[in-house]
């Protein structure tokens, strides 16, 4: 067994390689432009979120809010009819940037590392083969960056090209995870 605290390089040096690699893969390769469309007519859909006075937070329409107004023929009909979707509102009005959503980023990046850390430091002990850490710290990390995102394509629609897309992040995360605590694993 080796106690996290033994562990704080390999955490660290994960977090910064993965958040790394995450910049790369959004800035110079071009695959997740593909991740969201445009709405038509744009202007007046937002328009019309704006006179209707949205708050940000999530939506769905239509919203049954219980299963008896889900059985009902009216929910049906708007179903029917459509649109059906699901959205995030964000507050607007604030200065557009990045800083918090890649501070909060680099935060999971160390939380992911630190399971990593948790869950092979229980499984192997001092001195163990580099594939063997390889191993059990990538998949932990695999499955932390890659496989709570199949959720958004089977409950939420979202299309799954998109999830194969974040599924191969994820899996490169993983291995660059792997690779970090398979070679600083303490001997």
């Amino acid at each position: 067994m080796v106690p996290i605290p033994q562990l704080w390089l390999p955490i660290l040096l994960a977090s910064v390689f993965a958040f790394v690699a995450s910049s790369v893969i959004h800035m110079v390769f071009t695959y997740h432009r593909a991740d969201w469309k445009p709405l038509p007519n744009e202007d007046r859909v937002m328009d019309a979120l704006r006179e209707a006075g949205v708050p940000a937070g999530d939506f769905m329409m239509p919203h049954a809010g219980s299963p008896e107004v889900m059985r009902s023929d009216a929910f049906k009909e708007k179903w029917r009819k459509g649109p059906v979707g699901m959205m995030t509102i964000m507050p607007s009005g604030v200065p557009f940037g990045m800083g918090k959503q890649l501070g909060q980023w680099f935060a999971y990046c160390l939380v992911v590392s630190v399971f990593c850390a948790y869950l092979t430091g229980r499984a192997v002990g001092p001195g163990t083969d580099y594939l063997e850490v390889f191993r059990f710290a990538g998949f932990t990390a695999f499955v932390c960056y890659a496989v709570g995102g199949w959720q958004r394509s089977i409950w939420y629609a979202q299309s799954w090209s998109t999830t194969a897309r974040n599924t191969l992040d994820g899996l490169i995360y993983g291995l660059l995870t792997a690779g970090t605590f398979g070679w600083l694993w303490p001997s």
